[in-house]
């Protein structure tokens, strides 16, 4: 049995959607069908969810609502025209944003989510329409009633291991089920959503709930590549990568699927592949637990701005216990999440999101490390960029980091911070923003260009 998510591009209009109901009926194994919001038509275009956050945001201003909604309600209705289907399907959909628009508004996040959900959800039961249109044996399930648990706010959203018996009773379910991504619901009855990228996460909690043997992923690209295909002309596709090496890169910028769905499935060793539902018989990308990576130490490189550092520089910062500790629980109390923290015996730079940061923010968190950490010397810094070697194959290879020390100088560009978790899978490096693309060519023309070796 396989699990198959397909992403807005995928399921954007009513000629994607027939792709969609070609692959699942050229497989039998594939049985459980998770899909997005409609995407983008066109590069101009402008995906469902974002129709749905500005029709949201209209209702909370206490504005009318109706120009909005049907702007929304079209698109399905296009889809459905598009798709030989009559006008029953819209009119379940229009009823289904009209009551959501009715709901709770005291607390506007939920009342955002619930009308984000809307997306995915109002979308499989279109597509599930669609398959019982042309004769498949499918139906639409909602994640309440599949019993998809998630946590209670304020924390993140994330889902709770108690709803793994429930889920995995789709598996023996009969036919094909649609299953909508990107969100679920708490013990009580709330409806939450995840974070960016959503419903690959749903995709994999249900791979790994229901003991799937593949979780395939379709998108609209062939692969993953070593590199973004936008800065680097024809990078290497990548065949085969462990799950953590795509959760590094996923990390630092490779936004062809979310790093955080990767859990799921890495704890119940369930394979995913990266697939394109314009392409479909291509091989794709295979995430895997383990492989070979002895012929390529470096699988990919990523790049990610938006970074800001504080730097905090104290003398004998190391012989004072808990100085670090009281740090990171500054940032804390801001809540505002670190991403790295290179040192010195006397200095300590926390590399943060800049997106967490406000101007009040900072000058607070700075006033705090001089008055309550007793700093000789703090300042905070923007505009810096991440670009990240990833590879299993790094920790049992002499003279990486020397290479790619090299080629950023040859760039002309100087290093800002280096990082090295202990696992050896990723290199760090801090740049300036404006040294990014031309650093990320260096690398790549160092650790693939140099080599003919296919991954």
């Amino acid at each position: 049995m396989k699990v198959c998510k397909f992403g807005g591009t995928s399921v954007a209009s009513a000629e994607q959607i027939k792709k969609v109901a070609n692959i699942v009926t050229s497989d039998s194994l594939r049985k459980i069908i998770v899909v997005s919001a409609p995407g983008k038509r066109f590069s101009d275009d402008t995906k469902v969810t974002d129709l749905l956050i500005h029709l949201a945001e209209t209702a909370l201003r206490g504005n009318d609502t109706e120009i909005e909604l049907q702007e929304v309600v079209n698109r399905y209705r296009l889809i459905a025209e598009g798709l030989g289907l009559n006008e029953e399907i819209v009119q379940v959909i229009e009823k289904d944003l009209r009551e959501r628009l009715a709901g709770d508004e005291n607390d506007p996040i939920l009342f955002m989510d619930c009308l984000k959900a809307s997306g995915e959800d109002n979308n499989a039961k279109l597509i599930a329409t669609y398959f019982v249109h042309v004769g498949l044996p499918a139906r639409y399930v909602c994640p309440k009633e599949a019993g998809l648990l998630v946590n209670q706010r304020p924390e993140r959203v994330r889902a709770l291991p108690e709803g793994d018996e429930r889920l995995s009773e789709l598996r023996h379910e009969p036919g094909i089920i649609v299953f909508p991504g990107f969100f679920g619901y708490t013990e009580d009855g709330t409806l939450r959503t995840f974070n960016r990228g959503g419903s690959d996460i749903t995709g994999s909690i249900l791979a790994a709930a229901t003991g799937a043997e593949l979780y395939e992923n379709f998108t609209d690209v062939d692969s993953v590549f070593a590199a973004n295909p936008t800065i680097v002309e024809n990078p290497i596709a990548i065949t085969k990568m462990t799950y953590r090496e795509m959760r590094e890169l996923a990390y630092a910028g490779f936004s062809v699927f979310h790093d955080e769905a990767l859990m799921p499935a890495f704890r119940r060793s369930v394979p995913v592949c990266i697939k394109n539902t314009n392409n479909p018989d291509a091989p794709g990308t295979q995430i895997v637990k383990e492989r070979d990576h002895s012929d390529q130490p470096v699988i990919g490189i990523a790049a990610d701005s938006g970074f800001s550092t504080l730097f905090v520089d104290k003398y004998l910062m190391n012989q004072e216990i808990g100085f670090g500790r009281r740090l990171l629980q500054l940032f804390e109390e801001e809540e505002i999440p670190f991403e790295h923290t290179p040192s010195g015996i006397d200095n300590l730079s926390v590399i943060i999101r800049s997106e967490y940061l406000t101007d009040e923010k900072e000058a607070r968190i700075i006033r705090r490390v001089k008055d309550e950490l007793k700093a000789d010397n703090v300042h905070l810094h923007s505009n810096y960029s991440m670009i990240v070697l990833v590879g299993e194959g790094m920790r049992h290879t002499t003279g990486l980091a020397a290479r790619a020390a090299t080629a950023i100088a040859r760039s002309g560009a100087s290093i800002q911070m280096i990082n090295q978790g202990s696992s050896e899978v990723s290199l760090v490096f801090g740049v300036l923003k404006e040294d990014e693309i031309k650093i990320l060519k260096e690398l790549y023309e160092e650790f693939f260009q140099k080599s003919t070796i296919a991954l």
